[in-house]
């Protein structure tokens, strides 16, 4: 069961169980709410070890996606291929940080029986020198200011075994200067843990800057309208196009 917490490790397996390494494919799903029809027959595939971004209008099925993956919300029908054996952590819109526990003891909360005390001490280390809060372990959330609290939360995530990352709306609100130092902060930490993550977002620039691939929705029911493909560096010329296409793209 997912804690309403946000927290990782929604399965527990042996650790020395080995994991092989394959997409994460929902194939011919249907989700109705009553006589709401959201999912008919739809279909996606999430590439291993990268980014991907689902945008979308209002009311067409992001959210309920990722609780279609973590297994929140039951599908009528369809097949989810690629998450036996995987481990799933969520980062949500609020850091959910339990208010109670310093910086270390939260992200500690959540390897405390995957590590013995040693390797738990050296993981939380490293992760606050990543987010850049290697000086606040001992403060208390209420000690922190809003972006500092989801940067815990990002560190959170990437602590534990998990094989796959969910986002929702996680930079939501945010002013532009501190939304922007976030991105930089996960893209980093990122590509020190190199997970495969599924964001869910409104925001176009937060997509382009973080994925690889930005799956474009429809409304419902709802199809892939399109999927973008991006390079690692492009110029801003291209980078303009792309958000251009996607503006025209979301109904």
């Amino acid at each position: 069961m997912l804690s309403n917490l946000g927290f990782g490790n929604l399965r527990t397996f042996t650790k020395n169980l080995k994991i092989i390494a394959m997409d994460l494919e929902l194939k011919n799903i249907n989700k109705s709410f009553n006589e709401f029809k959201l999912f008919d027959n739809f279909s996606i595939l999430f590439k291993e070890n990268i980014i991907t971004s689902i945008i979308g209008p209002s009311g067409c099925g992001k959210t309920t996606l990722l609780n279609i993956i973590c297994k929140t919300c039951k599908l009528n029908s369809g097949n989810i291929i690629g998450l036996d054996r995987k481990e799933i952590s969520y980062i949500f819109q609020e850091p959910r940080l339990l208010p109670w526990k310093t910086v270390k003891e939260n992200i500690q909360f959540v390897i405390k029986d995957l590590y013995p005390k040693r390797k738990q001490k050296i993981i939380i280390q490293k992760l606050l020198q990543i987010v850049e809060l290697e000086n606040f372990g001992n403060h208390y959330p209420s000690q922190l200011s809003g972006g500092m609290c989801q940067r815990v939360a990002m560190a959170r995530a990437f602590s534990n075994s998990s094989d796959i990352i969910l986002i929702d709306e996680a930079f939501k609100g945010l002013d532009i200067k501190l939304k922007q130092n976030l991105i930089r902060i996960f893209k980093k930490i990122w590509i020190k843990y190199n997970k495969t993550v599924i964001f869910v977002t409104h925001d176009i620039d937060e997509a382009i800057q973080l994925s690889k691939e930005i799956f474009v929705l429809s409304k419902p029911s709802v199809n892939i309208k399109h999927k973008f493909q991006l390079q690692d560096t492009f110029s801003e010329s291209d980078y303009n196009t792309v958000k251009k296409e996607i503006i025209e793209l979301i109904d």
